[in-house]
């Protein structure tokens, strides 16, 4: 990772009694798109308003390029709006009576800029984004892509230093949500922005993100690149919250004195052999397997390592791909498997996955 452009050291923020954000500490480089992604309530937005100064830390320090924004040592607040970034909201917060011009040009003209250097820096944002076009169309005559690209167009109008997304795409429908991210994620890397990016949408965060900073309530689960975080999740809350993964419970029987091979005996009888991410302590009593990595094959297994007998419960179809329920030892598997591979209800099937895809949990 380049020099850190964003650092947050151990934040606390309180309502009241209630700890939204527990001590939370990442940093985010130059260039850099990382995404705070968790359940509602986890903390993600609180941690993104406080770095952009709209949220009060009760303790801890945020810097931005250096500078310290906030400190609670330092008794320092600089307000939001001399902090140098910009924020991109869930609700685009366009003013409908302007023109997409005046939309953009707002910020701008807020900051005192000469005429002449507003009408370049607007056209600029909106060809970033392809709507020069719509320049003069009332903000209220655009559809909910084009007022996401707006909003957009308006963050980037003055050069921030930061920019910041606050779950931008949540109110679009799914087709245009998937279109934008890639619009957005190619944005970003032409203008080589310092981005956070906050959603409760997985797929969303492993798709546009360099690093995810997964959250919990109010605290950081793990942070990792988003395969990282898919393949080789620390804990059981990564592991179901992030992508499909079945949770295999049993029992550690040997393991190394650092991360590498173990082995797991499942219920039922089952020994898998499995990978640990961290130094086992012992007491671990859960793998995760993803659902898209688990093989079916007719008839019995074969006798190699991690295979055993199974039988097709139910079968779904979800046309890009079919995710069957199975029956083995160890209870029940969901496994997901191309259309091409078309297995009936009831069928006996030997289900086996590789160790590298079957990960121990922390304790």
């Amino acid at each position: 990772m380049s020099e850190a452009r964003i650092e947050v050291s151990d934040i606390v923020v309180r309502y009241g009694g209630v700890v939204a954000v527990d001590g939370v500490s990442f940093t985010v480089g130059r260039g850099e798109h990382v995404t705070l992604l968790g359940p509602s309530g986890c903390g993600k937005t609180t941690t993104l308003r406080a770095i952009a100064g709209l949220e009060e830390p009760s303790t801890g320090a945020i810097r931005i390029d250096g500078r310290t924004m906030y400190s609670s040592t330092e008794r320092r607040n600089v307000p939001s709006e001399k902090r140098g970034v910009s924020m991109v909201f869930q609700s685009y917060a366009i003013w409908p009576h302007m023109t997409v011009f005046d939309n953009v040009a707002y910020g701008l003209r807020v900051r005192k800029l000469p005429r002449g250097e507003v009408a370049d820096n607007v056209e600029r944002a909106l060809g970033l984004v392809q709507m020069r076009e719509f320049a003069s169309r009332p903000a209220s005559n655009l559809s909910g892509g084009q007022q996401q690209r707006v909003a957009l167009a308006r963050a980037v109008a003055f050069s921030p230093t930061v920019v910041l997304f606050d779950e931008p795409l949540s109110n679009l429908d799914a087709k245009l949500r998937a279109e934008m991210r890639v619009e957005l994620r190619e944005l970003q890397r032409r203008l080589d922005i310092t981005s956070v990016y906050v959603t409760h949408d997985q797929e969303e965060a492993l798709a546009i993100s360099d690093r995810v900073v997964v959250m919990n309530n109010g605290g950081i689960e793990q942070i990792g690149t988003p395969e990282a975080i898919y393949n080789r999740p620390r804990s059981r809350f990564v592991a179901d919250f992030v992508g499909s993964a079945n949770l295999i419970g049993g029992r550690l029987k040997s393991a190394p004195n650092g991360p590498g091979p173990v082995l797991f005996e499942a219920n039922g009888g089952v020994t898998l052999q499995a990978r640990a991410t961290h130094r086992p302590r012992g007491d671990e009593n859960r793998v995760a397997v993803r659902t898209a990595y688990i093989d079916l094959a007719p008839g019995p297994p074969n006798g190699a390592p991690n295979a055993a007998a199974g039988n097709i419960r139910q079968r779904l179809f979800h046309g890009d791909f079919i995710q069957y329920i199975v029956d083995w030892p160890a209870g029940q598997l969901i496994v997901r498997r191309p259309p091409t591979e078309m297995f009936e209800e009831g069928t006996a099937v030997a289900v086996s996955f590789a160790a590298e895809h079957c990960v121990l949990l922390e304790g």
